[in-house]
């Protein structure tokens, strides 16, 4: 079988009517699906890019503030800011692990079983 030929999973004939895939992207549980993701992924982009500009403003426009030493250190708010963006990071990994597992998982779950059994 090459790569061109239609696998016997999923595949129908042409004419014949949409594929179980077809079927499940067309349900309003998929729909609801996606619709929660792209919620999630939209906000949480949103939410990191918009502290991302503010610490790269900072460092551009605010110079003064970005250079203020943190107490006896050689630490400063912008190096603050700047390690900060990697925990942010790291925090908004975990959340979205935590929030696909109890939000996204078993409705995915449920489509892919469903699917699976029309195979």
């Amino acid at each position: 079988m090459s790569a061109t030929d239609e696998s016997s999973r999923g595949a129908a004939p042409p004419g014949s009517g949409p594929t179980p895939y077809e079927e499940m992207q067309r349900s309003p549980e998929f729909k609801a699906l996606r619709s929660r993701w792209r919620r999630y992924i939209f906000t949480m982009s949103g939410l990191f890019l918009a502290w991302f500009l503010v610490y790269v403003l900072l460092a551009d426009f605010a110079p003064d503030v970005v250079n203020t030493k943190l107490g006896d250190t050689n630490m400063t708010v912008g190096l603050l800011l700047g390690l900060l963006q990697f925990v942010s990071t790291f925090a908004i990994a975990v959340a979205y692990a935590r929030y696909a597992e109890k939000n996204l998982d078993p409705t995915a779950a449920e489509l892919r079983a469903r699917v699976e059994e029309k195979l």
